[in-house]
């Protein structure tokens, strides 16, 4: 049986090898937080005996975030760094990989004025608009994985002390992400074949809708009749890379004024170091024309006021309640993993690559066909063992999907 330090190495290595999968010569931008400076000299190390002609770095630390929110000027929310924005897109326009190291805070920002984190989070959005269409149409390979931190590992296991706790949240992430398995990458091949054989079913049936029912949830959504179902594994200049580590969805672009009736999410919403919770959202030919919370309704109200485009929907994902990561029975308040426990959707943006031809269309061509523009993207979670999804085809034939959260194809 492989020891800790073997299977943080297998991790290192299928983040670069599956998840950026880095090139002969290409760059790489690694964003992290300054407490996983070790694991980033792993990846580091790997990337280069992977070929990588440099790597560079991206810091971030809570702490600093949090005093910035608490000191910082009113108008410097309303400021991004300029070189900062140009710099991201001169990167992909040069062909760099990124990826970003992340951990959650929840309750990081929770006494912090939410006007003051929508003004920031508004700005930066703007300012780094040219760099999220880089990678919302996947003209460059990125990843999205997670380390442990002290906090976040409390949180999940409290009755633990914090060493334990931290080496428990390790092993978990090693097994949620094939890591713990003797050959990572040969195993997510055979995951992403898996996905492969959903998306494919999918895209043959061209379902017209899908109708959600749930409690508290009556929802039907539409599509574009070149609507296409992808997985997390995707390809950029013929070489094939996985967005996020781990991965469970299979996902899709719905029509913007297609989206009708009621959903409630089954999970709370990280969202700018936020939670939010006990919330549902009503919608009227796509648009949100009410919404309630427990728990974070200021929250709630400024991610759907950011934009026109976040008052409707950008993606649809569907995730079987039996996936490795619901199994776990831990709420990980990690969008990252909690959206691969859980059907999902998402306001704001779609996928280009989600159309068919749709990462080679204009920002208007993608609008004309019912594809949502916003200047955020942010998944919530639907899916539970009492959800139940219908296919509808163009005929009118209505088909089951899903039962009991689980797929019946």
């Amino acid at each position: 049986m492989a020891n800790f330090e073997e299977k943080l190495e297998r991790y290192a290595e299928l983040v670069v090898k599956n998840g950026v999968n880095i090139q002969k010569g290409q760059y790489l931008n690694i964003a992290a937080p300054i407490f996983a400076v070790d694991f980033v000299r792993m990846v580091t190390k790997k990337a280069y005996e992977a070929g990588a002609k440099r790597v560079s770095y991206r810091w971030t630390d809570d702490d600093l975030t949090l005093i910035r929110y608490q000191y910082a000027p009113e108008e410097s929310f309303e400021e991004f760094p300029e070189w900062e924005a140009k710099g991201m897109v001169m990167q992909a326009e040069a062909g760099t990989a990124f990826l970003s190291i992340y951990t959650p805070n929840p309750e990081l920002l929770k006494d912090v004025d939410p006007e003051r984190i929508a003004k920031n989070n508004k700005t930066s959005g703007q300012a780094m608009k040219p760099f999220s269409e880089f990678m919302m149409a996947d003209k460059v390979r990125w990843s999205l994985v997670s380390v442990p931190s002290e906090l976040w590992a409390s949180k999940l296991y409290p009755e633990l002390g914090k060493e334990e706790a931290m080496d428990k949240l390790w092993e978990t992430i090693f097994k949620m992400t094939r890591a713990d398995q003797e050959n990572p990458v040969a195993a997510w091949e055979a995951h992403k074949n898996n996905l492969t054989e959903k998306a494919t079913y999918l895209n043959n049936k061209k379902y017209k809708k899908l109708h959600y029912k749930a409690p508290g949830t009556d929802l039907s959504i539409e599509f574009h009749p070149k609507h296409l179902w992808n997985t997390a594994a995707n390809v950029t200049d013929g070489v094939e890379f996985i967005k996020n580590i781990p991965t469970e969805e299979v996902y899709t672009v719905p029509l913007k004024t297609g989206v009708n009736g009621t959903v409630t999410a089954t999970m709370p919403l990280n969202y700018s170091g936020n939670l939010i919770e006990g919330f549902s959202l009503t919608f009227e030919n796509g648009k949100i024309v009410d919404y309630s919370a427990e728990k974070g309704y200021d929250i709630l109200k400024n991610l759907i006021g950011t934009d026109e485009g976040s008052h409707y929907l950008g993606e649809v994902a569907l995730v079987p309640h039996n996936s490795p990561i619901s199994q776990s029975g831990l709420l990980f308040l990690n969008t990252l993993y909690d959206e691969n426990a859980s059907c999902h959707l998402a306001i704001g943006k779609g996928y280009p690559t989600t159309l068919e031809g749709g990462d080679a269309m204009s920002e208007e061509e993608l609008k004309a066909h019912g594809v949502n523009d916003s200047l955020t993207h942010e998944d919530f979670m639907i899916g539970s063992a009492e959800l139940s999804i219908d296919g509808e085809l163009e005929d009118g034939t209505v088909e089951p999907l899903m039962r009991n959260g689980l797929w019946v194809i």
